[in-house]
């Protein structure tokens, strides 16, 4: 199972950390820990808030910043709140989906919470594929479930529970 991360830097501040490094590392960990298979391609846009803000508008009618957003190339939602999504069907098209992050919202938000930037863009990319890939957190079950896979992923690379 692989996950190639195609990387679109719009914002330069980006290019100081090693994120094609990070993308690969978190969005192949999320297809490790969800039993994914085979070889699947997403596209991560690394923006500003501006820009980030401008999506935000058009695909949700929420005309502000925020950390990170995802499109899923496939509605996999799971058959009842806390189940585990189906799994993407392999065909022609690998496309997972799309994600798009804002620099200033995720240096913010790490600093705010006394973490290194790498840490919460790992996190944050985990769970951009998570949603990639049918999970979401509406319902409390799900949620939990969500942040279970969250946790113990991190936990395998050193990244402590984002939650806590």
């Amino acid at each position: 199972m692989t996950a190639t991360v195609d990387l679109v830097i719009e914002d330069p501040r980006w290019a100081d950390l090693d994120l094609q490094a990070l993308a690969d590392k978190a969005c192949n960990l999320a297809l490790d820990k969800t039993g994914i298979t085979g070889d699947w391609e997403i596209c991560l846009l690394a923006c500003d808030d501006a820009r980030i803000a401008d999506l935000n508008a058009e695909f949700r009618e929420k005309p502000t910043a925020t950390n990170v957003l995802s499109w899923p190339a496939q509605e996999l939602a799971p058959a009842h709140p806390g189940a585990v999504p189906p799994a993407p069907e392999p065909g022609f098209d690998p496309a997972l989906g799309d994600i798009a992050m804002a620099f200033e919202t995720m240096q913010r938000e790490a600093e705010d919470a006394d973490l290194p930037l790498s840490d919460h863009i790992m996190h944050l990319l985990l769970h951009a594929t998570l949603h990639l890939i049918g999970y979401d957190h509406e319902t409390d079950e799900d949620a939990q479930l969500m942040e279970s896979i969250e946790i113990s992923s991190l936990a395998t690379i050193g990244v402590a529970n984002p939650y806590e």
